[in-house]
């Protein structure tokens, strides 16, 4: 933080730089073009060149240009004429279509974001006109800005073949605002602590209260009858044991530690599930300690720096998970561990680039940006991937299963359809989605609208009851499922909670259609590429929370068992 209070004191008279950001749709936030894209005039100051300062700055497509207006620190601007447009036809069509799609245009002065519209049509359409005079009121504490609005007046109808004078003024007013305060303007504190916000969490907590409770009073009395049972079975000889009619989870001792099938592919994805965990745990609690969303692109930066740095995660787990399995293939376990979920993403931002490039966004990623987050992947996730790999391997890759390992799988009995792997799978995901649904309209909304994103500790309660949610219901799932003398319950813990993500896809679509009133190719392809990298990665993230508190659980329950 030390940069944001250094940097931004002024003397008087010093150079205030206003720069041009992004201009787009309204309705769609992510389809964003440079602002000089559409034919405004430049003022007649030197241009300053920008650079991107951040990773997260780039990738978001954050396009700074220098607007060539003279603003000084504290020196009133009458209104001033800066530039004129020479309106030709294809001038005036840009901005007639500009105007139609309710186009938006943003500024920063000093790291504060400014909205200004670019113009309006009459009621019957027919009209178009261009907002040319932009009243800029900027507040200052001591020598800090600590605020600014932009009024936009000198609406000009849009006549071919005409000149538009360009106009701007700027105000100085003193303000109260402190400097560390001047982003609470820009937060919504009536949407996000909305009554229904708290209900809903409240409800997600007794949800979770009940489960808990639902899971200790299934298992405490399933299991005491059943080692009661089983005790009582000690007790009878050899013969009336064998003649005894053992069933249930007792029955696949023998089989219940049996390695996944593609054991390859289920470690990596234990492996990369716990790394995005470990990933949102950090994340939520810095953005908490910080406030990440005073800087462009810092949330993307911390992210990507934090996913980077907890590789070593996602080689421990999925490298031990690996070896206890017996797989001898573990440097290809390690590639595909490490490249999951980068090559799920880039592949998507990749696709959607081709896109962006087509239509001139500015979300088009630069290429010298694709070439750093290859060279994070290359030089800094596989190699700390390695080192997880390996002390996975070495300090718990020993198959330590309390119970043997029959040389021949036993047969799979028939059961009833809603014991079906498929059916539980199907299930599994609709109390976790059900704990969380509330909450993901609200981050939907802070990511596809113009909301800023600021209740953390909101977040950190949600994602610590989706887990419990999660591990409750796939302990449940799988205690049916060997119950019914399936085995099969590593590959069903983790889909039954991976199931959530298909859930919140299908409300994205709904999210979509009835909450927004975004349109066209590119923006579409975004919503829903990016909808379903962040749906798939909450899935793998659901499904190894889900897997490791089930593992235990079985670990626990055939620990207690006295087997010969």
């Amino acid at each position: 933080n030390s940069k944001k209070f250094m940097c931004f004191c002024y003397t008087d008279k010093e150079e205030v730089v206003l720069w041009m950001n992004t201009v787009g749709p309204y309705h769609n936030r992510q389809e964003t073009y440079k602002y000089f894209s559409l034919p405004f005039c430049v003022g007649t100051k030197k241009t300053i060149s920008h650079y991107h300062e951040t990773l997260g700055e780039a990738l978001q497509g954050v396009e700074l240009e220098f607007s060539g207006l003279d603003i000084k620190f504290k020196e009133e601007v009458m209104q001033t004429t800066y530039c004129e447009i020479d309106l030709d036809k294809a001038k005036r069509d840009a901005f007639v279509y500009a105007i139609k799609n309710h186009y938006w245009y943003q500024m920063y002065i000093d790291d504060l974001p400014i909205w200004g519209i670019v113009g309006e049509a009459d009621e019957n359409g027919e009209d178009h006109y261009l907002w040319t005079y932009k009243k800029l009121e900027i507040g200052f504490n001591g020598n800090r800005i600590v605020d600014v609005n932009l009024t936009s007046e000198g609406k000009v109808k849009l006549v071919p073949n005409t000149r538009i004078a360009m106009s701007y003024s700027v105000k100085w007013k003193k303000s109260d605002v402190k400097f560390e305060d001047r982003f609470d303007k820009y937060l919504d504190p009536s949407f996000f602590q909305h009554r229904i916000h708290w209900f809903s969490i409240f409800n997600s907590f007794m949800m979770v209260i009940f489960l808990v409770g639902l899971v200790s009073m299934i298992l405490m009395r399933t299991l005491r009858k059943d080692y009661a049972r089983y005790s009582k079975e000690e007790e009878m000889d050899d013969m009336d044991r064998d003649l005894g009619d053992e069933y249930g989870w007792k029955q696949v001792h023998g089989d219940v530690f049996r390695p996944s099938s593609h054991p390859m592919i289920f470690s990596s994805l234990i492996g990369s599930g716990c790394q995005i965990f470990s990933v949102s745990l950090i994340v939520i609690i810095v953005a908490m300690i910080e406030d990440l969303y005073t800087e462009r692109g810092s949330m993307l930066s911390t992210a990507i720096f934090v996913y980077a740095a907890t590789s070593p995660v996602n080689g421990y787990f999925g490298g031990s998970l690996y070896a206890k399995q017996g797989g001898r293939r573990w440097i290809k376990q390690m590639f595909i561990g490490a490249f999951l979920i980068p090559a799920m993403v880039c592949g998507t931002a990749f696709f959607i680039n081709f896109i962006a490039i087509y239509y001139h966004a500015s979300r088009a990623i630069p290429f010298g940006t694709m070439v750093a987050v290859c060279c994070i992947c290359f030089f800094v996730i596989l190699p700390l991937n390695l080192v997880g790999t390996i002390l996975g391997r070495n300090l718990s890759g020993q198959p330590n299963f309390p119970c043997r390992v029959n040389a021949v799988p036993r047969p799979i009995p028939e059961k009833k359809w809603f014991m079906e792997p498929a059916v539980i799978v199907c299930l599994g995901g609709i109390l976790p989605f059900g704990s969380i649904f509330i909450e993901m309209y609200f981050i939907f909304t802070s990511f596809w609208a113009y909301k800023i994103y600021y209740v953390y500790g909101f977040m950190m309660l949600v994602l610590v009851i989706l887990c419990i949610v999660t591990v409750c219901v796939t302990i449940v799932c799988t205690y049916f499922l060997l119950n019914a003398e399936d085995y099969r319950w590593q590959w069903t813990s983790f889909l039954s909670a991976a199931s959530t993500a298909v859930y919140v896809y299908m409300y994205s679509f709904y999210y979509y259609f009835f909450k927004t009133k975004m349109y066209g190719l590119f923006q579409t392809s975004f919503y829903f590429g990016y909808m379903a990298v962040f749906s798939t990665a909450l899935g793998i993230m659901c499904g190894a929370v889900g897997y490791m508190g089930t593992s235990a659980f079985v670990r626990k329950i055939y620990t207690n068992v006295k087997i010969d």
